[in-house]
């Protein structure tokens, strides 16, 4: 829903909506973490800066996890173990710089993004 408020995860990294409009001065880089591009959103309206797909869950554990294969802890260690493969570290390395350097926002089409993947990755990006 538009508008909505974002959340702040660990480090200032924010938390929000990919539909939700740009905030020019607040958001800082705008990173789209979610491995397909959202229903429905010109990327012309999205105002994304960077979309590195090496840090969002693969699609395996999408469909494990999105067809009832377990828990958000399990989620959890599978995603961080994705997380852990050489090219996502990297990039997670690369992503840390930029929120130490300022704002970072992390963008998803999920409902909640605080109960998503993205608040994991807010918390990974933490100093």
């Amino acid at each position: 829903m538009a508008g909505s408020a974002a959340a702040v995860g660990p480090g200032g990294v924010r938390l929000r909506r990919v539909y939700d409009p740009p905030e020019p001065g607040v958001d800082g880089v705008r990173v789209l973490v979610d491995r397909l591009w959202p229903r429905g959103l010109a990327k012309a309206e999205a105002g994304v800066d960077e979309w590195p797909k090496a840090v969002t869950p693969s699609g395996e554990l999408r469909k494990w996890f999105h067809g009832g294969g377990g828990s958000a802890e399990e989620f959890r260690e599978r995603y961080e173990a994705e997380l852990a493969e050489p090219e996502a570290a990297a990039e997670l390395e690369r992503l840390r710089g930029l929120a130490a350097a300022g704002p970072v926002t992390l963008l998803t089409a999920v409902k909640d993004p605080a109960a998503s993947h993205a608040a994991i990755l807010a918390e990974l990006l933490a100093p």
